[in-house]
């Protein structure tokens, strides 16, 4: 594969370039001509260009690197259900107007864990895509998926699985990209939940709790909790936590529980 423009550290650019696994993440969409879709740092094109050979409705390419949206642009400028669009994604997933998207990403690895946290927390729900198929550096996609009680789950695990129903798929090994990174990776995708999760007036308040009791996580929640709630911490009475538990050994629903009641306080 003959490389034009060469990769910008600066924007975690690692593009995938093996066939194989190309064909495998398309296989996740299910794509038909009823589907519309956005994909998150083309670069190249390769997955792009696989995804419009299965005719979707109409394809939103997001990409931020000026360089590659112009070659983008060249390469595509004969098929009429793409877009093209030069724009930092941040502003696209806060300002995004279309609805029931397919999202496929393979997400710059500095950012990763950002921009899926945008997609979780905004305020409109249900959200205005159907499903995420991400790549992720494979230790991210582990701390996503983790369960309490293993060394694995963070924050992360707990905003991730909030809103979403996430599946592991497959890993993919670092020889499948250009410039091979240091790590293998991981695909997953995410199913945003209808009903089954516990509503909060602003989701920002889960990232809050969630970063301060995971603050130190080898120590006891009882006095980050202190923190959080100041003289209040009665109001957990009914939630029945062990407040010398560590919170890798809370569950999920705990920490939204307690995100809920943190607003009857703090709004």
């Amino acid at each position: 594969m003959q490389i034009k423009n060469k990769p910008k550290k600066s924007l975690g650019q690692n593009f995938l370039i093996d066939k194989n696994i190309i064909s495998k993440i398309i296989e996740i969409g299910n794509i038909d001509k009823n589907k519309s879709i956005m994909e998150i740092g083309p670069g190249y094109g390769n997955l792009t260009e696989v995804i419009i050979s299965m005719k979707p409705k109409n394809i939103f390419a997001i990409e931020k690197d000026k360089e590659l949206s112009v070659l983008l642009k060249k390469k595509f400028q004969n098929k009429k259900n793409i877009k093209i669009i030069n724009e930092d994604i941040f502003n696209i997933i806060k300002n995004n107007s279309k609805n029931n998207l397919l999202v496929f990403g393979n997400l710059p690895y500095n950012i990763s864990t950002q921009i899926l946290a945008s997609l979780i927390t905004l305020k409109k729900w249900p959200p205005w895509y159907n499903l995420l198929i991400f790549m992720f550096q494979k230790e991210v996609a582990d701390r996503i998926i983790a369960k309490p009680n293993t060394k694995e789950f963070s924050r992360l695990s707990v905003l991730s699985n909030w809103r979403l129903e996430i599946k592991k798929h497959f890993d993919v090994s670092k020889n499948s990209f250009f410039p091979r990174p240091k790590v293998n990776s991981t695909i997953l995708s995410f199913r945003p939940k209808r009903n089954n999760f516990i509503n909060l007036k602003n989701p920002k308040n889960l990232e809050k709790v969630t970063q301060i009791l995971f603050s130190n996580r080898r120590k006891m929640i009882n006095k980050n909790l202190k923190k959080l709630f100041k003289s209040k911490l009665y109001l957990l009475n009914d939630l029945n936590i062990n407040l010398n538990k560590r919170p890798g050994e809370l569950s999920g629903e705990i920490f939204y529980k307690i995100t809920k009641q943190y607003e009857k306080l703090f709004g």
